[in-house]
C-alpha cells in the first residue's frame, strides 16, 4: 500500500459494517482524506468533515457526491490530507495502539482473576 497510497488523491471506503478497517488508518498516515460510509468502524476512523467525509450507508448518490466534492477542490483535499496525517500520528501510532492493547489484556485478566475467586 506504501506505494499506491502515495499516487491517489483519496481513498473511498464504502462498507455496510467493518471492524476497524486498516485501510483509513494507512490512507490518513500517508495524509489521504477518505470518504467512507457512517458505520460502526469508519465512522471510528474519520473526523467528519475535517479527515474524511461519512456518508451514510448504501447511498452511491451520496459517495458520488463526496468524490466530486474532494477532486473538485484541491484546497479541501490537501486540509484534509494533512489532517488525518496528524490525526494518524496522535490516534494511531504504533507505541499508542500496543500500549491500549495491553492496557484492555490488563483488565480483562483482572476482572477474569477476580471472577475466578468469587466463585471458590
Amino acid at each position: 500500500m506504501h506505494n499506491v497510497l502515495p499516487q491517489a488523491s483519496l481513498v473511498v471506503l464504502p462498507s455496510y459494517r467493518e471492524g476497524f478497517p486498516k485501510i483509513l488508518i494507512e490512507a490518513a498516515a500517508c495524509g489521504r482524506p477518505v470518504i467512507t460510509t457512517d458505520v460502526p468502524g469508519c465512522r471510528d476512523a474519520v473526523y467528519n468533515n475535517k479527515t474524511g467525509i461519512l456518508v451514510p450507508p448504501k447511498n452511491a448518490k451520496a459517495i458520488a457526491d463526496a468524490v466530486k466534492k474532494l477532486l473538485s477542490n484541491n484546497d479541501d483535499r490537501r486540509v484534509m490530507g494533512l489532517e488525518a496525517r496528524q490525526m494518524s500520528e496522535i490516534r494511531f501510532d504504533e507505541r499508542i495502539v500496543i500500549k491500549t492493547h495491553l492496557e484492555i489484556y490488563r483488565q480483562l485478566l483482572s476482572h477474569a482473576n477476580k471472577e475466578r475467586l468469587n466463585s471458590k
